[in-house]
């Protein structure tokens, strides 16, 4: 078995995992599978469970290096397809669907952990709170190989973008309920979602504006033909600055990502080889990154506990997916009037919404804290990516196409 402890062991983990996620990658283009439900599989297979080639604990440091680099990266990705044209028609319905969703989830699967398992109130919400938010490292690479309408697209890549800062402040809010004899405090709680929301969007303004600023010649532009590392240094930069300062990681390089794809609303458009040396690079780095973090979470599937809880984390899951998601979507986006839902449109949101990084590194996080029965909380979020990923994700172009949701064959409507 290989670890990621020694540089021979880490080299030969990259090759294992590289060469199969080629192949498996390579395996799903056909059939129109989410390469990420191939690679989640495929760790499976190579972890400790069957072939046990590769074993690297959730709560190692290497594991949350990738877990979190990986997520900034493709994040970062995400945020330079969205257009703020389109952000500024949909912003009701995000808002809500980051904010108040997050709480919905929360709440209907907690309710379910404590009828289901019995288990007290603050642990069932607090496992309710873990897999409550959506996960842009599937959602983005599926949205790239299903060409769904600009307006819904987007809307569902930044929810996921954005609900995470929900889902952390929630998870420490309980966290910190739990071990002190259940006292939540409501007005802390707010405060610090809009302190880590809002510093988050602040840095994420600021690292943008400054890739922009270094890369375009309309601009200083004096690294123009270092586009990429630029893009790369933005990303980390701001996901960084924001963690330091107790602000949400993910929604400063999300907003960076935003800023830096909507040059040209500032009047400072980047030259094509500009433009093609960051597409180029950062799709080689995403899809690399992807490989590595669903490969790796296959690997950390327990499958004792998984068998412990089978039934009940199904039925667990199967509210979650088919109960509070709806209720999530539909008590978040109805009373955006502006955007104009149509049913349809609000079906396939509930449909979408797979599970992965964040509640990953969540769970880990618990378990790493030595939170009791934190483990109980690892095998219903590993359940819940797993399902999620390999039924939703890998329906999401059939669901697609049966809700009439495609981008049509000739130039893309306006939404």
């Amino acid at each position: 078995m290989l670890h990621m402890d020694t540089w021979a062991h880490a080299w030969s983990v990259l090759i294992v995992i590289f060469a199969g996620g080629l192949i498996v990658g390579k395996l799903c283009e056909k059939p129109r599978i989410p390469d990420v439900a191939g690679y989640l599989v495929y760790g499976i297979l190579i972890g400790p469970a069957l072939l046990n080639w590769v074993s690297e604990p959730s709560q190692s440091n290497v594991n949350q290096f990738l877990l979190n680099f990986g997520a900034s990266l493709i994040l970062f990705e995400g945020g330079r397809g969205v257009e703020l044209g389109v952000l500024k028609k949909v912003w009701v319905s995000v808002s809500l669907l980051a904010t108040l969703g997050v709480f919905v989830t929360a709440f209907v699967v907690g309710l379910t952990v404590h009828f289901v398992l019995g288990a007290p109130w603050l642990f069932s919400f607090l496992a309710g709170a873990v897999i409550a938010s959506t996960d842009p490292a599937t959602l983005i690479p599926v949205f790239k190989r299903v060409a769904i309408v600009s307006c819904l697209r987007q809307t569902v890549e930044s929810e996921s973008a954005f609900n995470d800062a929900t889902a952390t402040v929630l998870v420490a809010t309980l966290l910190a309920a739990s071990t002190a004899g259940g006292a939540i405090h409501i007005g802390h709680a707010v405060l610090t979602f809009v302190q880590s929301a809002g510093i988050g969007i602040v840095i994420g303004l600021v690292f943008g504006t400054a890739a922009l600023v270094l890369v375009s010649t309309k601009a200083w532009g004096i690294f123009h033909e270092f586009g990429s590392f630029v893009m790369l240094i933005a990303a980390i930069a701001a996901y960084q600055v924001a963690v330091l300062l107790d602000a949400s990681g993910f929604m400063a390089t999300f907003v960076a990502g935003v800023i830096a794809g909507n040059a040209h609303v500032f009047g400072w458009k980047l030259q094509q080889h500009t433009q093609d040396n960051i597409h180029h690079f950062e799709s080689s780095m995403t899809l690399m990154l992807r490989m590595m973090i669903f490969v790796l979470l296959g690997t950390q599937v327990d499958f004792g506990m998984v068998s412990k809880y089978l039934w009940s984390g199904l039925v667990i899951v199967a509210v979650f997916m088919l109960i509070a998601r709806p209720l999530t979507v539909f008590s978040s986006v109805w009373v955006d009037r502006r955007a104009k839902w149509q049913g349809r449109e609000m079906a396939f949101m509930c449909w979408v919404r797979e599970t992965g990084v964040i509640p990953a590194a969540l769970s880990g996080m618990l378990v790493a804290q030595g939170f009791p029965d934190a483990d109980v909380i690892a095998s219903i979020t590993f359940m819940a990516i797993l399902l999620t990923i390999v039924i939703q994700a890998s329906t999401t172009g059939l669901v697609a196409k049966r809700l009439g949701v495609l981008v049509p064959a000739g130039p893309e409507e306006e939404i």
